[in-house]
C-alpha cells in the first residue's frame, strides 16, 4: 500500500516538536482549526477543519518525546483507514529531525497526489511555527 514520506529537521528540541505534533494546542498552531484529544494510547482526538472535515484518529503508538501515530477513524473515504505519524530524533541540542509517514492508501490516486502536497505546504508551516513562533492564520493554511 502506498504512503508518504517527508524527512526534515526542525531547530528545536524533540520535546517542542513533540507537543506541536501530539497535543490539540500544538496541531491547532499548524494544521487544524480546532482539536481535542488526550496525549494517551487510545486516545479519540477531534480533528476539526470545517464543518465538512470533522474528522476523528485515535492515538494507535505514543513514546513520548519519540514517536506518535495516528490512525484515522472518521474522515473522506480515501483517507480509511490510512495513519499518519512522526519519528522524532535529536540530531544535537536544539535540532530535531523528523521522519512524517501517512501510510495505508489503496492506491496512488487524486486525494493521494493532493494529501501529499498539502502535508509538505503544513509540515513547512509547523517549522516556521516551531522556529521563528510564525502561526498562518488557519484561513490561509493549504
Amino acid at each position: 500500500m502506498p504512503t508518504i514520506y517527508h524527512d526534515f529537521t526542525i531547530n528545536t528540541s524533540k520535546e517542542k516538536v513533540f507537543e506541536a505534533i501530539s497535543t490539540p494546542y500544538g496541531l491547532d498552531n499548524w494544521w487544524t482549526q480546532r482539536s481535542s484529544g488526550k496525549q494517551e494510547i487510545g486516545s479519540i482526538f477531534n480533528l476539526y477543519f470545517t464543518e465538512e472535515y470533522n474528522w476523528f484518529a485515535e492515538i494507535s503508538i505514543l513514546k513520548h518525546n519519540e514517536q506518535v501515530e495516528f490512525k484515522m477513524t472518521k474522515a473522506m473515504e480515501e483517507w480509511l483507514p490510512t495513519s499518519f505519524g512522526f519519528i522524532l530524533k535529536e540530531e544535537k541540542p536544539e535540532v530535531t529531525s523528523v521522519q512524517f509517514y501517512h501510510k495505508d492508501w489503496t492506491e496512488i490516486s487524486k486525494e493521494y497526489r493532493v494529501a501529499n502536497f498539502c502535508w509538505a505546504d503544513l509540515l513547512r508551516q509547523m517549522k516556521q511555527y516551531l522556529e521563528k513562533g510564525i502561526i498562518t492564520p488557519f484561513n490561509e493554511r493549504s
